[in-house]
């Protein structure tokens, strides 16, 4: 089966990736291996991946390239012929969406429609693209359900998303193109990235710096472990998006639809308050951490918490990772990598 990656070098796409690897597939890798965060770990998750693919029988390819090269992109696609499309490659990271808003139009809408145009040039059996719990914006109604309201962004990244929701939505009914978005709940663990809570803590904690803790504290989120994602990623490349035949037109649900697409929540379904969990890192990293309590940053959430029944019933899929044995995982492997 030929996957395209894109997104390849990132967090998730690293992870995937290298699952995938072991498997019977024809991988193609591909990213822009931009400068938002240190490009070092980028490279280094390639060597990873470049390692792996020595040692196995399957093919591995690697294309650096954005995703506004609509030319590499058509080449992409018109060369390698695709099956399935995994997208993952997007401009992150809520704050700096502040900051630099033409970045995440430039990588998050036109490159996102870039992608849909080839999936439509050249047909995929399944396309599956990454978007955010972030999309749920201001809805304070947790656990946040797939049909709940995300009318009401409060981040230009989060709008980034969920406008991805509607074009895979008008490209499915289009020209029927089956497309599943995958709604992230904060994902963390091995490899991941340094602008995320358990980097920045840990990094600080260990160097003895303080650590800037957001709305006093009281905060929430339903952290996800890598893995568990990534296992759920591998069960939907085989189950496609499909009509739902029944769709209730006078009462409407926004997950689903008459043509093949559909929306899932990805979290751990439990919620963790910000202090336990810089709690459970200090114990841990066997330090105590300097706390600095700031106010609300803008763009910001209160809490995320994910209703997983959807995706449970599709295919099956429950997260397994604690949170205490996932932040075991991850300060292990941030020891063994910047401290070794």
């Amino acid at each position: 089966m030929k996957i395209l990656i894109t997104g390849a070098a990132g967090f998730i796409g690293y992870h995937l990736a290298n699952e995938l690897m072991s498997k019977s597939n024809f991988l193609i890798g591909f990213d822009n291996l931009n400068s938002y965060y240190n490009k070092n770990l980028k490279l280094d998750r390639l060597k990873e991946l470049d390692l792996k693919a020595k040692s196995s029988i399957y093919s591995w390819e690697f294309i650096k390239g954005d995703l506004i090269d609509t030319e590499l992109l058509d080449k992409i696609f018109k060369n390698y012929n695709p099956e399935i499309v995994i997208h993952l490659a997007a401009q992150a990271g809520v704050r700096y969406s502040l900051e630099n808003p033409k970045a995440y139009i430039s990588s998050n809408i036109v490159g996102f429609n870039n992608i849909l145009e080839c999936c439509r040039k050249y047909p995929v059996k399944n396309l599956i693209y990454a978007s955010s719990s972030s999309v749920y914006g201001g809805n304070r109604s947790v656990p946040f359900r797939e049909n709940s309201n995300n009318d009401h962004p409060v981040s230009l990244y989060a709008a980034t998303k969920k406008s991805n929701e509607l074009m895979a939505h008008t490209y499915s009914h289009l020209y029927g193109i089956p497309s599943t978005g995958l709604r992230f709940f904060t994902v963390y663990g091995p490899w991941g990235r340094p602008d995320m809570a358990p980097m920045i803590f840990t990094k600080a904690i260990l160097s003895g710096e303080p650590i800037s803790i957001f709305n006093n504290g009281e905060m929430s989120r339903d952290f996800t472990y890598v893995e568990d994602i990534i296992n759920c990623i591998l069960k939907l490349i085989n189950k496609p998006a499909t009509k739902n035949e029944s769709y209730d037109f006078k009462d409407q649900d926004s997950s689903s639809s008459w043509c093949p697409h559909q929306i899932f929540n990805l979290g751990n379904n439990n919620i963790v308050n910000l202090m336990d969990f810089i709690e459970i890192l200090e114990s841990e990293l066997g330090k105590k951490a300097i706390k600095k309590f700031e106010p609300m940053q803008p763009g910001d959430v209160k809490e995320t918490y994910a209703d997983t029944s959807k995706i449970f019933k599709y295919i099956g899929f429950k997260p397994y990772t604690d949170i205490k044995d996932g932040i075991k995982k991850f300060t292990t492997w941030y020891k063994n990598y910047y401290l070794n």
